[in-house]
């Protein structure tokens, strides 16, 4: 009897994630901070990490750095050691974006030397830009016990979302017996996760036989679904695609609501406390006589003297006196002045609100942003990296503050809905 080899990992990290707006103007998607002190990535990684998986591709392509620095040797999520690893596999790009991955069956296919380096029984391919917490050991022994040559983990979503993803129909064995990829009229509300497990074999012959299937939704598998055998992994847990600024805003908010299906602590997740001068390795969070906090999340380093109210504090977040923080994400070392309010906003890192000021201000939530209609339409104000906004300044719903803006660049002392600045 031929004892099963570990699965090889592929994790996707490469994805421009254009809907998260500014928060991805100087990282890669995966690399947003999350909950406080997390990351993204750090869910999936995880996930693979409690499923006792030790060999780890991580692929990159935009702006990389950042998830680079982050992930590091991969020691936070224990894959150090002589049977194991995390490595990070980079574009091999030419002179012309045209050589960058076309799609996410080309991303693969351009790294099929380190497929071949690891032999495997299965490839688990992950995307890493996941909110969930998954048992992928169970997974993989599904895959095995259905002789599938491909699972996908797939969960019920609401109709309306259907769109995002794409679909299967099964049949009673869940055997998936037709496929929609973000079907404008679906059949059906089962939705891929985009968590596969491969017969490696399989794999490697899908990705040998046509260079023009770039993409697994779209090319490899359709085509598996009508030639192969291909199985859904029912999946009932928590699982959200953090990829727009609203799904982002509400996971974080998941966090924070009581009696949450999201804990990162109780599902293990770790990060990186090491990276980027150990941003979280601060002293305890402080908070003066006339602090009110209520259902949030405040991180070492922060220092309240103001109200804060079911919102999310990263490492170093400053309140001061009579200022009201409400709804809100502030990342590291935000300061936010005496008497401000901050209402329905994120802020990236580093960002300084001066005293006096409001942001997010107003009950037009409905009024998106002007040059942004798609990804700010619901209220939230996005604020960039490191902007700087000056007393007295009014901001409305739907704003984006670029990361950097001087506070020479506000030339009025009102910022309407939908503005950018």
């Amino acid at each position: 009897m031929s004892v099963k080899q570990e699965a090889l990992v592929l994790l996707l990290a490469g994805g421009v994630g254009s809907r998260l707006n500014i928060l991805v103007q100087s990282r890669a998607k995966p690399a947003v901070p999350f909950a406080g002190h997390y990351r993204i990535i750090d869910f999936s990684l995880s996930n693979v990490m409690t499923s006792g998986l030790t060999k780890i591709g991580v692929l990159t392509q935009y702006k990389p750095l950042s998830l680079m620095r982050h992930l590091g040797m991969g020691e936070a999520w224990d894959f150090t050691g002589r049977s194991r690893g995390l490595k990070i596999l980079p574009p091999h790009t030419g002179f012309k974006d045209s050589d960058w991955y076309k799609g996410t069956a080309d991303a693969v296919r351009q790294n099929i030397d380190f497929l071949e380096k690891n032999p495997a029984d299965e490839v688990l391919l992950l995307s890493g830009d996941h909110i969930y917490n998954m048992d992928f050991h169970a997974m993989i022994e599904y895959h095995r016990f259905k002789k599938a040559d491909v699972t996908i983990g797939m969960m019920v979503v609401p109709m309306s979302e259907i769109y995002q993803f794409g679909a299967g129909v099964t049949d009673d064995n869940n055997r998936i017996i037709d496929w929609e990829e973000k079907p404008e009229h679906p059949k059906t509300n089962l939705a891929s996760m985009g968590i596969y497990v491969f017969d490696y074999k399989y794999l490697l012959d899908s990705l040998y036989r046509d260079k023009a299937e770039v993409d697994f939704g779209m090319h490899i598998l359709p085509r598996a679904i009508d030639n192969d055998n291909v199985f859904a992994y029912p999946f009932y847990g928590y699982w959200r695609d953090v990829g727009t600024i609203q799904s982002y805003w509400e996971a974080n908010m998941d966090v924070i609501m009581r009696d949450s299906a999201i804990s990162p602590a109780a599902w293990g997740v770790r990060t990186n406390i090491e990276a980027d001068g150990r941003p979280a390795d601060r002293p305890p969070a402080r908070f003066s006589n006339s602090a009110k906090v209520s259902c949030s999340m405040i991180s070492a380093g922060c220092v309240i003297r103001g109200t804060v109210i079911n919102s999310v504090l990263a490492p170093g977040v400053v309140v001061e006196e009579g200022a009201v923080v409400r709804d809100s994400i502030l990342f590291a070392d935000c300061t936010v002045g005496k008497k401000s309010t901050v209402d329905l906003t994120i802020c990236d890192k580093r960002v300084k609100i001066s005293g006096d000021t409001i942001v997010g201000s107003g009950m037009n939530h409905d009024f998106p942003n002007i040059k942004q209609p798609k990804h700010l339409y619901t209220g939230i104000t996005l604020v960039g990296k490191e902007a700087s906004i000056p007393s007295g300044i009014t901001i409305g719903r739907n704003c984006i503050v670029n990361s950097k803006t001087e506070e020479s660049a506000f030339s009025t002392g009102k910022i309407a809905d939908g503005e950018t600045v």
